[in-house]
């Protein structure tokens, strides 16, 4: 996308200034019409999922009405790409619609994917990790900052702030505030926890023993005081052949050695092992280089 429209203002700017409409031969009156099955979907659209409840009230107004809003297409070889307006090519396709009103514009990949998430950001309906997902996109890709995206989709910046910091969240604890399980209130508390087992955990707690926001606050600040246990860590070499290798190189070396060997977390992580060599002077590191085999060119 061109640096120079900067994203538009908006959906509305792109679509009316920084994009062109193009025509088509199927021009009826007030839009263009095409076939349900010449429209494909991007695998890049912001929205994951569909409420239940609200598709059946749109698929039931889109029965008795048409689609009253054309949706926003672009041309791609012999058929044409979607950019706004799923809901609505979901609902014709349920309601038993053969073809629907659009309107086709000329685009690059970065304005079709602007203008689909500019179009659903705008909307009430994407759930907050939608939400964030989109705010990230414009950020990494358009290079945009806090306070320009929220220009651009009509929102305060502390929103935006907010929705993007639910994603450092654990997986599970994202899923439930999509699923509408777990309240962004609640989920902004559990960033706070840096082991996202713990997240889950209290998460969990959440739903099933009803805890208000403040509680919450409570438990994890009550948790993040407490000291922590040691955690669970096993040695990869046994201790009797450490102590083995260690006297070998001991006598090989002539010098005292210790090895430190790799270790193992409960949860798979390793811990790097090492080995430290003790020498006394100059020329008793010199002495050990030489038994080690490593020759003054090569230093």
């Amino acid at each position: 996308m061109s640096k120079t429209h900067g994203l538009g203002r908006g959906l509305d700017a792109l679509i009316n200034g920084d994009l062109r409409k193009t025509e088509s031969p199927e021009k009826t009156t007030g839009a263009l019409r095409l076939l349900l099955t010449e429209i494909s979907t991007p695998p890049w659209q912001p929205r994951q999922g569909f409420a239940e409840e609200a598709m059946e009230d749109l698929i039931r107004s889109v029965k008795d009405r048409g689609i009253l809003q054309p949706l926003l297409v672009r041309k791609r070889g012999a058929t044409y790409e979607l950019m706004a307006g799923e809901r609505r090519l979901r609902a014709a396709g349920a309601a038993g619609l053969k073809d629907v009103p659009v309107i086709v514009l000329e685009a690059t990949d970065e304005d079709a994917l602007a203008v689909a998430l500019i179009e659903n950001l705008q909307r009430q309906d994407l759930n907050v990790i939608e939400e964030a997902e989109g705010y990230r996109v414009l950020a990494d890709k358009f290079t945009l900052t806090q306070e320009e995206i929220a220009a651009r989709v009509g929102k305060a910046r502390a929103s935006v702030a907010n929705a993007l910091r639910l994603l450092a969240l654990a997986s599970p604890v994202k899923a439930m505030v999509a699923e509408g399980r777990l309240s962004s209130s609640h989920a902004k508390v559990l960033i706070a926890l840096e082991i996202p087992a713990e997240q889950v955990l209290f998460a969990e707690r959440v739903i099933k023993d009803g805890l208000s926001v403040r509680q919450l606050e409570q438990a994890v600040e009550h948790t993040r005081r407490t000291p922590r246990k040691p955690r669970a860590v096993r040695e990869d070499i046994p201790e009797t052949h450490v102590k083995y290798l260690s006297d070998k190189l001991h006598q090989h070396l002539g010098t005292a050695v210790r090895v430190h060997p790799t270790r193992t977390f409960a949860n798979g992580k390793k811990a790097k092992g090492t080995i430290e060599i003790d020498f006394y002077s100059n020329d008793d590191l010199d002495r050990i280089i030489e038994v080690l085999g490593i020759q003054g060119d090569d230093l």
